[in-house]
């Protein structure tokens, strides 16, 4: 029996206001916006750069990034980076603010946090080699 491929995985994020998460992801992270229903006022959205994708919804509720309901599991997403350097150095110069800066993690990762729009912790980084 043949192995079956898997393309990538994506988190799946409530957002309190889909336009104004694409907006942040859009204008802010460099991501593309490849599907948002309806067009005009979505509620929800699909964004991608490169091999990363996050799927943003509109459900009624209001957002619960991990950190809410336990401090020690903070990343909502973790996204590979092989260069985490020179992603944070884009990110600043676009005027993102991380939540912890560039840095040798105690846990052997090399990379930053920062919060999305609506308060999800995203880590961009690579293991330490």
């Amino acid at each position: 029996m043949n192995r079956a491929t898997l393309n990538g995985i994506a988190p799946f994020f409530i957002a309190r206001d889909v336009p104004t998460s694409l907006s942040f992801y859009r204008d802010r992270l460099g991501f593309k916006v490849v599907f948002a229903e309806p067009v005009e006022d979505p509620f929800f959205a699909i964004v991608t750069r490169d091999a990363a994708m996050i799927m943003l919804k509109d459900v009624g509720v209001a957002p619960a990034p991990n950190y809410t309901r336990d401090p020690a599991a903070r990343w909502d997403a973790y996204v590979n980076v092989p260069d985490p350097d020179a992603l944070a150095e884009e990110y600043l110069s676009h005027g993102v603010q991380f939540s912890k800066p560039l840095q040798d993690t105690h846990d052997g990762l090399r990379g930053f946090e920062l919060h999305d729009a609506d308060g999800y912790v995203l880590f961009f980084g690579r293991p330490r080699s």
